[in-house]
C-alpha cells in the first residue's frame, strides 16, 4: 500500500494555479458534443473524471470504462441515449457498479431510450443503443443526485418536443442544476425554471462557440482549510483563476470560511473574468458552526476536518447524498476522525454532529481514503496541527486535483513516501 507522510511548514506563503473546474469541464464537454463539435473548450481540467469523458467522446469505443467517474457515468448515459445509430456498453469500477443509476435510466426509458442492464438491475454496466427521442413531460425526484437532473436537462435541446422536467421533491445541490442551465444558455439553449419545481428546455439546438473554463472553487476549499488551520498569523495564499460571482456552487466556501477566520480578497472584479484571490487570516472564529450543506455536499469533508481540528463544535445537515458518493462519506468521516481523536456522531442518514467529544487518537496505520479523492484532499491539511500525518493511497487525488501533492510541496510541505 502506498502511503505519504506529511509534515507541514511553519509558515504558509504560496501562489497556486488551481486546476480547472471539473464540474464546468464535464458540462462543457457534454454540451460541446451535443452541439456537434467545433472548437474544444479551453482550459479543460486534466483530472481523471474529465479525461475519461474526453476519451469516450472522441474515441467512441464500443465499451466505455469510466472507472470511478460518477459525473461521466451520469452524463454519458444521457448523451449516448440520444446518439443516433450508436451502441455502447457503459461500465466503471467495482464501486461504480454499486452506485445506483436506476432513476436516471427509468427517466430516459420513459422518454423512449433503449437502455438495458448488463448485470444487476438498477446499476451499471449499461448497454445503450442511441436513437432520436421525442421528449415531452417528465417527473423525477429532486432529492437525488443533481447529476441525474443535469444529464436530462443537457439533452433537452436534442429532443424533438423539448423537455418539461418537474421535480416532485425539493432539489438538493440546486446550484449544480443552476450551473447546468446557465452553461446551456451560454451555448444558445433556451432553458429556465418556470416555477419553483419545473424546468422547461425548448427544442432549440446548441450553437458552437469558444468557451473558457474557470478554475475550481472545490479545489480552493483545501487552501481555505490550510489557512484556517495554520498557526502563521502572517500567512498568505494566492489562488489563480477564480471568478467573483462564480456560478460554481462551491464558491460559497468563501462565505462559510469567513466564519472560521479566513478572509477572501479579489485582486480584480471584472464580471465573468478569472482573477487572483488572496486568503488572509482574521484571527476570529465562531465558537460553534451550524450549516446545511444540501446545496454543497462536496464541501462537507473539508469542514468536518477543519472544525474538529480547530476545536469548533458543529452540526451539519443536508448530507444525505454523502452515502452514495465514491464511498459512504458519512461512515468514512466518522471512522477516520476517530483516528485523530474526535468522536463524530451521525443522525437521520443526513447529519454529522460533533459536540467536542474526544478519544485517544490512533493514527499509526494512517488515514484511509476509500478510493475517494476528497478524503485525501480534506485530511491532508490536518498536518498543520498533527505532526507526520499519514495518508494511505494518496494518488486518489488525481480524480479531481492531480497536482495537489506537487502544490503542497511547492508551499513547503514535506511529503515522504512510506512503502
Amino acid at each position: 500500500m502506498m502511503q505519504y507522510k506529511i509534515t507541514a511548514p511553519r509558515q504558509l506563503r504560496c501562489d497556486i494555479t488551481l486546476p480547472a473546474s471539473k464540474s464546468i469541464s464535464n458540462r462543457a464537454l457534454a454540451i460541446y458534443t451535443l452541439s456537434g463539435g467545433g472548437e474544444m473548450p479551453q482550459n479543460l481540467s486534466d483530472c481523471d473524471d474529465t479525461e475519461v469523458m474526453v476519451a469516450a467522446l472522441i474515441d467512441h469505443p464500443a465499451t466505455i470504462d469510466i472507472g470511478a467517474a460518477g459525473t461521466a457515468m451520469r452524463f454519458l448515459t444521457a448523451i449516448l441515449a440520444v446518439s443516433e445509430g450508436e451502441e455502447h456498453v457503459l461500465t466503471g469500477s467495482e464501486r461504480m457498479q454499486h452506485r445506483p443509476i436506476g432513476v436516471l435510466v427509468d427517466a430516459l426509458r420513459f422518454l423512449g431510450a433503449d437502455i438495458t442492464y448488463e448485470g444487476q438491475e438498477g446499476f451499471p454496466p449499461l448497454r445503450i443503443r442511441g436513437r432520436k427521442l421525442a421528449g415531452g413531460n417528465l417527473e423525477i425526484p429532486g432529492d437525488i443526485s443533481s447529476q441525474f437532473i443535469s444529464a436530462l436537462l443537457m439533452i433537452g435541446p436534442m429532443l424533438t418536443e423539448g423537455l418539461s422536467l418537474r421535480l416532485t421533491s425539493t432539489a438538493i445541490s440546486r446550484p449544480y442544476i443552476d450551473l447546468t442551465l446557465w452553461m446551456m444558455r451560454e451555448f444558445g439553449a433556451e432553458a429556465e425554471w418556470t416555477d419553483f419545481e419545473t424546468i422547461v428546455v425548448r427544442p432549440v439546438p446548441y450553437k458552437t462557440r469558444p468557451y473558457l473554463i474557470e478554475n475550481d472553487w472545490s479545489a480552493a476549499s483545501y487552501w481555505y482549510e490550510m489557512m484556517a488551520l495554520t498557526d502563521d498569523d502572517e500567512a498568505s495564499v494566492r489562488l489563480e483563476g477564480l471568478m467573483d460571482g462564480s456560478k460554481q456552487g462551491d464558491s460559497s466556501v468563501r462565505y462559510i470560511f469567513s466564519l472560521l477566520g479566513v478572509k477572501t480578497i479579489f485582486s480584480d472584479r471584472k464580471p465573468g473574468e478569472p482573477t487572483t484571490v488572496t486568503l488572509r487570516r482574521t484571527g476570529t472564529s465562531v465558537s460553534r458552526l451550524e450549516y446545511d450543506f444540501v446545496n454543497v455536499p462536496d464541501l462537507a469533508q473539508t469542514f468536518v476536518v477543519t472544525c474538529a481540528v480547530m476545536g469548533v463544535p458543529f452540526h451539519f445537515r443536508g448530507l444525505s447524498t454523502l452515502k452514495i458518493k465514491e464511498t459512504d462519506r458519512i461512515e468514512a468521516l466518522k471512522r477516520e476522525m476517530l483516528k485523530l481523536g474526535y468522536v463524530i456522531h451521525d443522525a437521520n442518514g443526513s447529519e454529522l454532529i460533533w459536540d467536542g467529544e474526544r478519544c485517544e487518537p490512533n493514527e499509526d496505520g494512517g488515514i484511509d481514503t476509500y478510493d475517494d479523492h476528497r478524503m485525501a484532499l480534506a485530511f491532508a491539511p490536518a498536518a498543520l496541527r498533527r505532526e507526520n500525518l499519514l495518508i494511505n493511497n494518496p494518488y486518489v487525488v488525481t480524480k479531481s486535483y492531480p497536482q495537489y501533492w506537487q502544490h503542497l510541496t511547492e508551499c513547503g510541505f514535506l511529503i515522504n513516501e512510506n512503502k
